[in-house]
C-alpha cells in the first residue's frame, strides 16, 4: 500500500500486485479496490498473468481521503485525480479497466486525450455515458436518505451496499455532483481498442451492446450475472486477463 496526491494534493490510498506491464484498475461507486479487484479474485488473476495491477481508492472512497470542502470536487475531478497518478507513477505505457463509476472515469479520461494501450469498461451502457444526471440523482436520494427503503427495492440495495463499506455521505454527496456526461460524438471518436465487458442482466447503466457499437474499435463479452454480481464472478477477471494477452 502507497499514498499518492490527487490533484489537489488529497491523499488517494494506491494498492499494487504482481509484476509486468501496468494496468490501472478503477472501482465502482460506494466501493474500492479491495471491494471490486482484490476480494473476489479479479486482481490476482490479472496479476498472475503478467501485470503489475494498480488499484487506487478514489477521493470519498477506501482509504482515500474523503474531504467536505466543495472545492475539493471540481467537474471531473476522478479524471483529475487519475491523470494527477500516473503522471507521479511515471506511466507512459500501460493499460486500463473501470467498473461502473471507474469504466464512467475512464471514458473520462480517454475523451480528455489519455492514450492506454487497452481500455476495458466494465459494468457500463450507453445511457449510463451520453444520458443526465438520473442516475446520479438516484445515488444522491440513497446518500440523502439512506434509511427507510422497501426491502428488496434498488434503493435498499444500494444503501446497504453504501453503509457495509462505511462511506462517507457527506463526501460521495459532493462527489456524485462532479460527474459530466459523454457525448456520442466523443465516444465514436475514441480510437483506444476497447473491451466493453458487462453482466448479461445488467441493465443499471444502459446498454452495454450499444456502448460496443458507438466506439471505433471495441468487442463486447457478457458474462453471467448483474450488476452488483458480475463483477464477482470468476469470469470477471479471466475476460480481462485474456482480453490485455490478445486471446480474445
Amino acid at each position: 500500500m502507497a499514498v499518492y496526491s490527487g490533484f489537489d494534493g488529497a491523499a488517494l490510498n494506491v494498492v499494487e500486485m504482481g509484476e509486468g506491464r501496468p494496468v490501472l484498475l478503477l472501482h465502482g461507486l460506494f466501493s474500492s479496490g479491495e471491494m471490486n479487484w482484490r476480494r473476489y479474485g479479479a486482481a490476482a488473476e490479472i496479476a498472475s498473468a503478467g501485470y503489475r495491477v494498480i488499484m487506487p481508492d478514489f477521493r470519498a472512497h477506501g482509504a482515500s481521503a474523503a474531504p467536505h470542502d466543495p472545492r475539493a470536487y471540481p467537474p471531473d475531478v476522478l479524471a483529475l485525480d487519475i491523470e494527477a497518478l500516473i503522471a507521479q507513477l511515471g506511466l507512459t505505457d500501460f493499460d486500463i479497466a473501470g467498473y461502473s463509476m471507474g469504466a464512467r472515469t475512464l471514458v473520462r479520461l480517454l475523451a480528455r486525450g489519455l492514450k492506454p494501450g487497452k481500455a476495458i469498461i466494465s459494468g457500463m451502457g450507453l445511457e449510463g455515458l451520453i444520458g443526465g444526471t438520473a442516475r446520479a440523482d438516484f445515488f444522491k436520494k440513497v446518500v440523502k436518505q439512506p434509511d427507510g427503503w422497501p426491502a428488496g427495492s434498488p434503493e435498499a440495495f444500494a444503501a446497504a451496499f453504501m453503509k457495509q463499506n462505511k462511506v462517507d455521505g457527506t463526501a460521495v454527496g459532493l462527489l456524485l455532483d462532479t460527474f459530466v456526461s459523454t457525448p456520442p460524438d466523443v465516444l465514436r471518436g475514441i480510437e483506444t481498442r476497447c473491451l466493453v465487458l458487462c453482466g448479461r442482466d445488467d441493465r443499471d447503466n444502459g446498454s452495454a451492446p450499444a456502448l460496443a457499437l458507438e466506439l471505433p474499435s471495441a468487442a463486447l463479452v457478457e458474462i453471467d450475472g448483474n450488476h452488483m454480481s458480475a463483477v464477482t464472478k470468476p469470469d470477471f477477471g479471466t475476460a480481462i486477463a485474456a482480453w490485455l494477452g490478445h486471446r480474445l
